[in-house]
């Protein structure tokens, strides 16, 4: 069983994982063809939860909390 870590992954760090800029990976979400969160709020005040346990179903990268 994998343990997964609580909280959000940082939006810096799914980009990384991507291979991708921060933008690309907001873009993914707020538009729905990536997966991996929700966005809320709308403009420039939007706050991006991206969850670890999406990440590693998509791409098999376990994420532990720290930057890449």
């Amino acid at each position: 069983m994998i343990a997964f870590r609580k909280g959000h992954m940082p939006v810096s760090v799914a980009a990384k994982i991507f291979g991708k800029d921060a933008s690309w990976v907001r873009a993914g979400i707020t538009e729905g063809w990536l997966p991996i969160g929700i966005v809320t709020g709308q403009g420039k005040r939007c706050n991006y939860y991206i969850s670890p346990k999406k990440v590693y179903e998509l791409t098999g990268y376990l994420w532990e909390g720290e930057e890449i």
